[in-house]
Parts: structure tokens; sequence; C-alpha cells
């Protein structure tokens, strides 16, 4: 999604949000990640403009700070894996396997031959089937389990 609108002198000025989300209730919520050294001029002057844009279509908008060092490096790593092609068309499986609080590693080698299955898990990892604690390095023995229908 991108926003324009005239600026200064009639320019035209456009800046798409790094995240659009539809909420639980219907509404919508833009972000905005500033920089490890923060938010410059013309981000926090972009992000006046998209936050009564965003109210007044019944959104949020926010300005944050960047993620942490570990959720930015795990998020990086599944995102690796957000092409449907990984889910191999099992994430059914992954879900039934991890119904219940389990190690990857653990999942993994119940589902089948690792190399096949990890592609899989990180899809579901990805799209909300799965779940773990993102502030914690990603590994092996990070524990996972299967979210809700409604994603919780």
């Amino acid at each position: 999604m991108e926003l324009t609108w005239r600026g200064r002198g009639g320019r035209a000025v456009s800046h798409a949000p790094h995240l659009m989300a539809r909420l639980a209730d219907g509404s919508g919520l833009l972000v905005d990640c500033a920089s490890r050294f923060g938010a410059g001029r013309r981000l926090v002057w972009r992000a006046a403009h998209l936050e009564v844009a965003a109210a007044a279509a019944g959104w949020a908008y926010r300005l944050i700070g960047p993620p942490p060092p570990v959720v930015e490096a795990n998020v990086r790593w599944l995102a690796g894996y957000r092409h449907p092609r990984c889910a191999q068309d099992r994430l059914p499986d992954v879900a039934e396997c991890f119904r219940t609080p389990t190690a990857l590693a653990e999942g993994v080698r119940l589902l089948g031959d690792p190399i096949a299955v990890w592609p899989s898990v990180f899809h579901a990892l990805w799209v909300g089937v799965l779940s773990v604690p993102l502030e914690r390095p990603l590994h092996e023995r990070t524990v996972a389990v299967a979210c809700a229908e409604d994603g919780r």
C-alpha cells in the first residue's frame, strides 16, 4: 500500500508504510520502523501525515523502533521459507505433530525425512500455524506449538 499527497509547493509526496495489518476487529494498522539510528526528520514528517490519513480511514498508525536483533534474525530466517511451495501440503500434519509443545527437531523427526520436512516447519512458523518465542535464538531445541485456528 502506498499513500500519496500534496506536499510543499504542490509537489506529490508518496510513502509506503513498512507494514499494513488487518486486526481481528476488522480495523487496520499501519506501521513504520525507524532504523537503528532513530527516525529521521523525513520519516517523522511523513509519519504525521500517515497518522492523520490512517485515523480518517478508522485505522491506527505507529512509528516504532527497530526490532531486537534476535527477533530480526529469526524473522529474516523464516522469511526465506515464506513461499507457499515450502509448505509441500504438509501444514495439517505439521499442526497435528505440534499439537502439544514439542522441540522443533523432535517434531521434524516424527514427521519424516528432515531434508523434506524442515522447510514445511519453517513455513508453518512463518504463516502462524506454529508459534515459538521469537525473542530467543531459533534452534533445533526451540519448543513450538500449533496455534489455534484463529491464530492464537
